[in-house]
């Protein structure tokens, strides 16, 4: 897939696009929710939590997944988020040559409600079930030239306090008004079907720790039990259970590699009370035992072979 990249632009020469080492996850200076990440080398499955966001790939290709479905997506197609989800990723194009470049921007639903009513795009009508969390589009040449404007803001640095927040407004803007934009408006607005299954997704994300509560979460989202297991999985492609012990053993993962080189005291920390329950878990889900999947994933990240795209 041709990159839209252009490598004659003065700001492609950035490091920020061509500095040392494999990976890279670069907090850009356009807000606290805006990023970079390059790769020269494809590279394993990362597991990460995806939150609300716009992801655009300038050059090379990327594949997500979600449950059972994989999502590939490149130059030619962007990838909006709308709720909290734990991802499995992984960079499938790359090259020192052509290395991976995607632009990430996170968003809010108070953000997508606001662009909705002061761009006149209409109300959001209430739906009979609720959309997939993640979802692919086409790009489009308007998408584009914005994209590529933000980023040739790294050229003019005296002008990105003033111009890019409008050139993020008009990311935003531009998605809401394509193929994605009704979906990611009806996950933001207040009262519908897809806005009280994201307040339980996101309730699951914050109190992972604590007991599963099916009839609470039912409650708070005004619809039987039968009725939130069905529109959670259409979400998230996860049952609750499911989605909460995902985000549990990623959290796990994160505390054994920046905090604790205990497994019991993770397990714990994450709200296992068998450990023994929790290694058989982590192992399913990430292929090793924590001290073996620990050891594997320091060797990675000291040759520069893996980037925690955790948004």
């Amino acid at each position: 897939m041709a990159a839209i990249w252009d490598s004659d632009l003065p700001c492609a020469k950035s490091s920020v696009f061509t500095g040392p080492g494999a990976t890279a996850l670069i907090v850009m200076p356009f807000g606290p929710s805006s990023y970079v990440i390059r790769q020269s080398r494809p590279n394993e499955l990362v597991h990460s939590l995806y939150r609300p966001s716009l992801c655009i790939i300038a050059q090379g290709a990327k594949q997500v997944m979600l449950g059972s479905e994989t999502y590939t997506y490149d130059p030619s197609t962007y990838l909006a988020t709308s709720v909290e989800l734990p991802i499995q990723g992984r960079v499938i194009e790359a090259s020192g040559v052509q290395p991976y470049l995607s632009v990430q921007l996170h968003f809010t639903a108070d953000q997508i409600v606001a662009f909705g009513e002061a761009s006149g795009l209409g109300q959001t009508k209430e739906e009979t079930r609720p959309d997939r969390g993640l979802a692919a589009g086409a790009m489009n040449e308007e998408l584009l030239d914005a994209l590529l404007r933000l980023v040739r803001l790294l050229d003019t640095p005296h002008d990105i306090e003033a111009l890019s927040p409008l050139v993020v407004r008009e990311l935003l803007y531009r998605t809401l008004q394509g193929e994605l934009g009704g979906r990611m408006r009806r996950f933001a607005a207040a009262g519908t079907l897809s806005k009280r299954i994201a307040d339980v997704v996101r309730r699951l994300q914050l109190e992972y720790d604590k007991p599963l509560r099916v009839d609470q979460l039912a409650a708070q989202a005004r619809m039987s039990e039968s009725s939130l297991y069905t529109h959670f999985k259409k979400v998230t492609n996860l049952t609750p259970i499911q989605y909460q012990k995902r985000i549990r053993l990623q959290e796990a993962r994160r505390l054994l590699l920046s905090e604790t080189g205990e497994a019991a005291d993770a397990a714990f920390r994450v709200g296992y009370e068998s450990s023994s329950q929790f290694s058989r878990e982590y192992s399913r889900l990430f292929g090793l035992p924590p001290a073996r999947d620990m050891k594997r994933i320091k060797e990675s990240l000291a040759t520069g072979d893996s980037t925690d795209d955790t948004k």
